[in-house]
């Protein structure tokens, strides 16, 4: 015979939705990657997924390891540590609870990208 399980209140569909980036953070960031495509500073760009944080990761030339990362982390432990931008030694720049507040409040000209 078959065992059932009865599971009430299933929060698992609920994070399954959210383990990527939504078409309005992914617009807004690609706006800015168009951006930056534009001024020549940026040249590529990948996504990252892991169990706790997903990830945009520019690159300056295709061979190297990202140089910056926009990064959602889907397991915050305070309200401000939803969004955050990572160096490429995975040192934590900026962080933010909106997306449009980072990308508007960081001046992306002074950020270089060091080789």
């Amino acid at each position: 015979m078959n065992k059932i399980k009865l599971i009430i209140n299933n929060d698992l569909k609920k994070n399954e939705k959210e383990r990527f980036f939504i078409k309005k953070e992914l617009q807004c960031i690609l706006n800015l990657y168009a951006k930056m495509v534009s001024n020549g500073s940026w040249k590529d760009y990948s996504f990252s997924t892991g169990v706790k944080e997903v990830s945009f990761d520019v690159y300056q030339r295709a061979s190297e390891k990202p140089v910056l990362r926009i990064t959602k982390n889907l397991r915050p432990n305070y309200f401000n540590e939803k969004y955050f931008i990572k160096d490429k030694d995975g040192k934590i720049i900026k962080k933010s609870e909106n997306l449009n507040l980072l990308i508007d409040r960081t001046s992306w000209n002074k950020l270089r990208l060091i080789k």
